[in-house]
């Protein structure tokens, strides 16, 4: 399909720079199949379910994969940028450099300066490879744990590019841009949808008897890149890390074969179990990498509902919630939204979207 069929005009004040307080209060456009739109609050979700349905939310944490440092080829030095975005070996990511053609192949990195850093007192990194679009692999020079230390130490909260691009991030944002129920360090993105929700939340929706299963995928900085092609035939998906247990996924098929919906919590769920559904619509444990790239005319085989933020204009995530409510009713949804005054983007408000089959 044409990329332009997937673009819209969004007015900047519509970019949410912060999140609702508290963040189940933040505003929800629900949208059903030949129903009219209606505009409610995260916290009304448990009203909108039933007992028995399930909520499936990706418990990946953020970690602080934006990184500053500097290029050192001999005497000459320049200063760059990585943000990782899957990591592939114990003291090995893939990264995207900026600027990208600063680096190369043997070319030493040098972040952090600080006796924080770690025992070293910095952090160094040895390019390994360099891919496409500024993408690099970084083997750094500790590993396991010890890197992961040095990474909370020198890194910075990886926050989107339309946010990072007006404000700095700051420690709120290390709270702020995380789940509450996160648990698996590896994800270089949050899983957004996920935000909204509170203690207090799951409380109600445990006490309405709605269940909630948890599955884990590293959401990694490609989320971000833009759709270069002109066609989405042409656009390479980068992967990313995920894991579906047995007994998650024993759950899910008992839910189903009683007839209760599954409810993705965020693009990132609703991809991982898209990514491990079988022809007969049940869902197999999983672990391992996925490229799945959703697009309208695809057949969902698992999933009913999806809670999503809103996304980007000529994005993966706007063409894959077309895919699920159909294009021409995502350009009405979006329309709405804008008009009325929705929050938009990482920080911003959320949709309950049910799929439609027609």
């Amino acid at each position: 399909m044409r990329v332009d069929l997937f673009d819209f005009e969004l007015p900047e004040e519509r970019i949410a720079l912060r999140p609702a307080e508290p963040r189940d209060s933040a505003r929800m456009l629900v949208v059903r199949p030949g129903e009219e739109f209606a505009d409610l609050k995260v916290g009304d979700l448990p009203s909108l379910l039933e007992p028995g349905d399930v909520l499936v939310l990706n418990d990946t944490r953020v970690i602080p994969a934006q990184l500053k440092g500097r290029r050192v080829r001999g005497e000459a030095v320049a200063h760059v940028d990585a943000t990782l975005h899957m990591r592939v070996g114990p003291d090995r990511w893939l990264a995207f450099m900026r600027p990208g053609k600063r680096v190369a192949v043997g070319d030493r990195i040098q972040f952090g300066h600080s006796a924080e850093a770690c025992m070293l007192g910095q952090l160094d990194a040895t390019v390994i490879e360099k891919g496409e679009a500024g993408e690099a692999l970084l083997a750094f020079d500790v590993s396991g744990p010890v890197l992961d230390e040095a990474l909370h130490a020198v890194g910075h909260i990886p926050l989107p590019p339309y946010i990072a691009s007006k404000r700095a991030d700051d420690e709120r944002d290390r709270r702020d841009y995380q789940t509450v129920y996160a648990k698996e360090e590896g994800a270089v993105a949050a899983p957004t949808a996920g935000l909204h929700f509170t203690p207090e939340l799951f409380a109600a929706l445990e006490a309405k008897g709605i269940e909630q299963h948890f599955v884990t995928l590293h959401v990694g900085a490609g989320t971000f890149l833009p759709v270069k092609a002109d066609d989405t035939a042409e656009h390479k998906m980068h992967s990313e890390i995920g894991h579906v247990s047995a007994e998650t996924a024993a759950a899910l098929n008992a839910a189903k074969a009683r007839g209760s919906r599954i409810v993705a919590v965020g693009t990132t769920s609703l991809r991982l179990m898209e990514s491990a559904a079988r022809a007969d619509g049940t869902i197999a444990a999983w672990s391992g990498p996925t490229d799945i790239f959703i697009t309208p005319g695809y057949r969902f085989k698992f999933v009913d509902a999806l809670m999503t933020n809103f996304h980007l204009p000529r994005s993966t995530l706007f063409m894959l919630v077309s895919a699920f409510c159909g294009l021409e009713r995502m350009q009405g949804v979006y329309a709405h939204a804008i008009a009325d005054g929705y929050r938009f983007y990482s920080y911003g408000d959320a949709s309950l979207l049910f799929r439609n089959d027609r």
